[in-house]
């Protein structure tokens, strides 16, 4: 059995493959179920998010299983995603996940959302029952490492998102926020964030539109905002200057011709639209209209590349630190897996005790002479603990394996001394 990652993300796949290969929340249980039933899968987890989506998993045949599994829910012939697809195995599964709680492997270097969705993922295993020993312990470890990583260097300061990075690229290539309507399409943690920043950037009004009214009013109360429902949008998007977008639908929220009737009401006047969903919240026809520009989380690689380089000497202090537990963990590993012939032959040993133990009782108590008793518990339980590697000494012997003596004389020598 090996430990596994296999999954795509935003380096090696573009959104439009990435949004067919996502799991939303309410889907995670069964996903997890059907990874379980894969035979050779022994134990699975699942990170998805906007910018990646991995399967964490325990198998015996190299993530084979895995691989097909993500491909059908991808795409019904399954024959598009193997391309696309990493694979790391064992200690560069464990480098894998670590790096990606501690921000390394992520669109904008350090952001700090991303340890959260790790813990999301390794919970939903754990409540789905599909979190062994195995990788209870890799995500345990990962959740240790990010937080050292994140203490012992300056990769977590003045923390960078998706969010604050859409906010930024309107501010500096769009309109300024003082000046600006912008309408928020969601009421997640993203938008939440982008809200934070408007305000902080003084943005001029702030609409909130979201699928459960509620939700959008308790966003809009905190940031001073108005609030509106999902099914209104088309008729308030002519308000706005600027989109933002990041809900959870599978399919997307806004089209070409909701954009086509806001340009008609703003006589033309641009409209700049992000899209931060995974699967997409806009509909890309409408990045063809003459006035609205249209980005997604990929186009966003670009204003980030500044806070790349701003965090690289951290960065690089924060590779040391994943190295040393990646060094760390499977060391843990290899002392587990070392463990496990010991502690048969441990239980061997006392099985052999107590049946040999409770013979000789019975013996006692039926009257048979207490030394002749003793030479029976002693002549037995030897025999017994001795009979099978008296066995397979023979057995090497006979064939001309000399290693299996060598290592018995290293054994007993070990325990009693070299009869030699």
């Amino acid at each position: 059995m090996n430990l596994l990652v296999l999954g795509i993300n935003h380096q090696t796949a573009p959104v439009s493959l990435r949004e067919r290969v996502s799991f939303p929340a309410n889907s995670l249980p069964r996903a997890l179920d059907e990874l379980r039933g894969l035979g050779p899968v022994r134990e699975a987890a699942v990170l998805s998010t906007c910018n990646r989506t991995e399967v964490y998993a325990v198998a015996g045949d190299g993530g084979q299983a895995v691989a097909d599994w993500l491909a059908r829910h991808a795409d019904e012939g399954g024959t598009g995603l193997h391309d696309y697809l990493y694979r790391h195995a064992d200690a560069d599964a464990a480098r894998h996940l670590f790096r990606v709680a501690t921000g390394l492997d992520s669109l904008v270097l350090g952001e700090p959302q991303i340890l959260g969705q790790v813990k999301q993922a390794w919970a939903g295993a754990r409540g789905a029952g599909s979190l062994g020993g195995q990788l209870d312990r890799l995500f345990q470890h990962a959740f240790t490492t990010a937080k050292r990583a994140r203490t012992d260097t300056t990769i977590g300061a003045n923390p960078v998102s998706v969010a604050s990075a859409a906010v930024r690229l309107a501010q500096e290539s769009f309109a300024p926020m003082e000046d600006s309507t912008v309408l928020l399409v969601g009421a997640g943690e993203t938008i939440e964030l982008a809200a934070r920043h408007l305000v902080q950037a003084r943005v001029k009004r702030l609409l909130v539109a979201n699928r459960t009214l509620a939700h959008a009013q308790e966003l809009a109360s905190r940031h001073g905002g108005f609030a509106l429902p999902l099914a209104e949008l088309g008729q308030h998007l002519g308000e706005a200057d600027v989109v933002i977008s990041a809900t959870a639908a599978r399919e997307p929220v806004l089209h070409a011709g909701h954009f086509t009737q806001a340009l008609a009401r703003r006589r033309n006047r641009p409209m700049l639209a992000l899209d931060l969903a995974v699967p997409r919240d806009i509909a890309p026809a409408a990045g063809t209209l003459r006035d609205v520009y249209l980005y997604t989380v990929d186009d966003l690689e670009r204003s980030v590349e500044d806070n790349r380089r701003s965090r690289r000497e951290a960065a690089e202090a924060a590779e040391a630190i994943i190295e040393l537990q990646v060094a760390r963990f499977m060391e843990g590993l290899a002392v587990r897996a070392g463990s496990a012939p010991l502690r048969q032959l441990r239980a061997h040993g006392e099985a052999a005790r107590e049946d040999t133990l409770a013979r000789a009782r019975a013996r006692l108590a039926a009257g048979e002479d207490p030394e002749q008793v003793l030479g029976y518990l002693a002549h037995t339980l030897t025999n017994r603990l001795l009979h099978a590697p008296t066995l397979a000494l023979r057995e090497a012997a006979a064939a001309g394996d000399g290693e299996l003596a060598r290592a018995a004389r290293r054994l007993f020598g070990a325990a009693g001394g070299d009869p030699e």
